[in-house]
């Protein structure tokens, strides 16, 4: 049986209807609307989700947590007869003490440049291999810029170099006579008594004054104008990367100095070298077992050479930024090491 009802009546139950069903649809809306941002919103027991969204770590904080120590990786693409095998040994004979590894770069056949797909798989390597770290790299190798492989943190480059005409000298008599550091070993011109003297007169090709061209291109890098002898561009650019991309550099005459520069700087590798190398006997490994030094003739002969005085130019460059370095490593009264501070911190 229908009730009858005044159209007031059906106004008022129209209208209950209609605020039924809005409040069923704003109800299910905010359960769809908390579904989508849960993500966003979820509160737990640290606190509010604009709390959290305020202290949560930003982009930068894991560079600043960097551990500089502990992630040290230094290369050292170590120029072919400068001390360098005195130098890595004391690495080798500290490396236990100081909690650090060395490793040897060995390229194939002794090359001093690496192909494309090596260089990115050994810069990665290097970057990534965080076992081995701290890490002193050592090998024969050119400069490998690592900011072009999308590197965070690149290694820290030393080198050392010496005056071009005693290291090809003395190269020259190493591979007729060898060394003291594996004297059992033929090298490859063993039984040729032809003095470095002889040879420059029948200008054979073994003291060929481009065979100096070493030094520059270790320098500049992996571009193919690097190995071209007498490019001036090859000159500029390792002056540059010597400037920019290098720790230190020192020279082969200075050895003492080096390390000493090196210990100061970086001791979490290079604490106790100084001492090492004081009273081991591994300050001067690899000594030629015979060599004549050049007749005056010879070196103003080699003197004239355009290769000759490129590569002296990029020795007097290192040796004015070495001396400078050590300079600036003492006070004006050379009695007092330099020291930094800080001061007027603003606000307080």
């Amino acid at each position: 049986m229908l009730i009858l009802l005044r159209p007031t009546h059906w106004l008022v139950l129209i209208a209950l209807c209609i605020l039924t069903c809005a409040g069923y649809w704003l109800l299910w809306s905010e359960i769809r609307l908390e579904n989508a941002f849960k993500p966003l919103t979820k509160v737990t027991e640290g606190g509010s989700a604009l709390e959290q969204s305020l202290s949560a770590p930003v982009a930068t904080a894991a560079v600043d947590s960097f551990d500089y120590e502990e992630q040290l990786v230094v290369l050292y693409n170590r120029v072919p007869k400068t001390g360098s095998t005195s130098f890595v040994n004391i690495a080798y004979d500290l490396c236990k003490l100081n909690k650090y590894h060395v490793l040897h770069i060995n390229v194939t056949a002794n090359m001093h440049v690496l192909s494309l797909p090596n260089q990115i798989a050994f810069v990665r390597n290097v970057s990534k291999w965080h076992e081995m770290k701290p890490a002193l790299y050592h090998g024969h190798m050119a400069f490998l810029d690592f900011s072009k492989f999308q590197i965070a943190h690149k290694p820290i480059y030393i080198n050392l170099v010496r005056k071009p005409l005693d290291r090809l000298v003395s190269y020259y008599y190493f591979l007729r006579f060898g060394d003291n550091y594996r004297p059992n070993l033929v090298r490859k011109k063993a039984g040729n008594k032809i003095t470095f003297d002889e040879c420059v007169v029948q200008k054979q090709p073994d003291c060929d004054p481009k065979n100096m061209w070493l030094q520059i291109p270790f320098f500049c890098g992996h571009a193919a104008e690097c190995w071209e002898p007498g490019s001036d561009w090859a000159l500029d650019q390792a002056k540059r990367n010597l400037v920019n991309e290098y720790f230190l550099v020192g020279v082969t005459e200075q050895m003492y100095e080096f390390v000493d520069l090196l210990e100061r700087s970086l001791p979490r590798i290079f604490h106790g070298f100084r001492e090492h190398y004081q009273t081991s006997n591994k300050s001067h490994l690899r000594v030629t077992s015979s060599k004549l030094p050049p007749s005056e003739s010879t070196i103003k002969s080699i003197q004239k050479t355009k290769i000759w005085q490129m590569e002296n130019d990029l020795y007097e460059f290192a040796l004015a930024q070495f001396e400078f370095n050590k300079k600036k490593l003492m006070q004006p009264d050379n009695k007092h090491l330099q020291k930094f501070m800080y001061e007027k911190i603003r606000p307080k």
